[in-house]
């Protein structure tokens, strides 16, 4: 199916950037220090990371020719800001940081060394002065106003399954994301005709206790809080849904992949490919804080309609219609 296009720039469009002015050190090659979650052997974010690195050698930076790409893997939350440090140290010039917690681990190792966050959460809670003009050194782009989207997530899985009347929030407890852009989702609950339980998820070995925990609750589905440890182990909880029998609907498409129900939320391999523009700009001399930070106008919507078949599930036809990508 088609997928939509996305990206809006917040407040104008970007600055246009100075060719060369004030660009890297002549006979140099530029260090880019990326901070990621999870391990080179995960096919989806080695698809990302990819995505990535072909718009980056489209405008001219190469690994090992023009540009030095420098990688840091964190298999837990926590390891994140013990590479952030290391990252300085190596002496890089610019940091890439996918995902809200790898952007404060950044944020908290250096504040002059320019920082381009991939889905971020609102910048304004990382000390950035507006979207426009953020200031510091740090834009990029978030994943959206998450109040509204968390609000769609939810009407998209009461469409899907009408006699649902309990879901649980699952978290991370150690994610960052815990309680950002969920005020308003009680009102949007209760306007479903929904009850809410919050279910709390410790370290690696948490998950199972929390759908323990959502089960003996009476959910009825999950709403899915994603951290750095979720996507770690997007695999187990798609496994832990199909055995509690608990749909889930979760933000990004790498749980749909992995076995979820369902997605919405921007499509991270166009974010990670938007991101290489920004660092084009800045390594051409644009500093950070001017460049105005973008968030999604437009998001894509996957179904696992596999998933839902071995749930005894059956999603409406207007539904599926709408899907940008349906998997079978």
């Amino acid at each position: 199916m088609e997928r939509r296009t996305f990206l809006g720039v917040i407040a104008g469009g970007l600055l246009a950037a100075p060719l060369a002015a004030e660009g890297q050190r002549a006979g140099t090659k530029p260090r880019l220090g990326l901070l990621l979650s999870g391990s080179p052997s995960d096919k989806a974010q080695t698809r990302e990371l990819n995505a990535f690195t072909k718009k980056l050698g489209e405008l001219g930076w190469v690994d090992g020719q023009t540009i030095t790409l420098n990688a840091r893997w964190a298999n837990a939350p926590d390891r994140l800001p013990t590479l952030a440090a290391e990252l300085v140290q190596t002496g890089v010039d610019l940091f890439v940081t996918p995902g809200p917690a790898a952007t404060d681990a950044a944020r908290h190792a250096t504040s002059t060394i320019p920082i381009v966050m991939i889905a971020g959460t609102d910048p304004r809670l990382m000390g950035a002065a507006s979207l426009a003009r953020p200031g510091g050194n740090l834009t990029g782009l978030t994943i959206g106003e998450p109040e509204a989207v968390h609000g769609k997530r939810l009407e998209l899985l009461k469409e899907a399954l009408p006699s649902v009347r309990r879901v649980a929030i699952l978290w991370d407890v150690e994610g960052y994301e815990k309680g950002v852009g969920f005020a308003t989702l009680p009102a949007a609950a209760k306007a479903l005709g929904l009850a809410l339980q919050q279910v709390d998820a410790t370290g690696s070995g948490g998950f199972e206790a929390a759908f323990n925990s959502a089960a003996r609750g009476g959910a009825e589905a999950v709403l899915l809080v994603e951290s750095p440890r979720t996507v770690v182990h997007r695999a187990q909880i798609a496994k832990l849904a199909l055995k509690h029998r608990l749909p889930v609907m979760s933000q990004f498409n790498r749980l749909v992949e992995a076995g979820g129900l369902m997605s919405y939320g921007p499509e991270l391999s166009e974010l990670f490919t938007r991101a290489a523009d920004f660092v084009d700009k800045i390594l051409k001399g644009t500093k950070p804080g001017e460049l105005p930070i973008e968030q999604p106008t437009r998001f894509e919507f996957v179904i696992n309609l596999k998933t839902a078949k071995a749930l005894g599930l059956t999603i409406p036809p207007s539904l599926l219609q709408r899907a940008d990508q349906v998997i079978e």
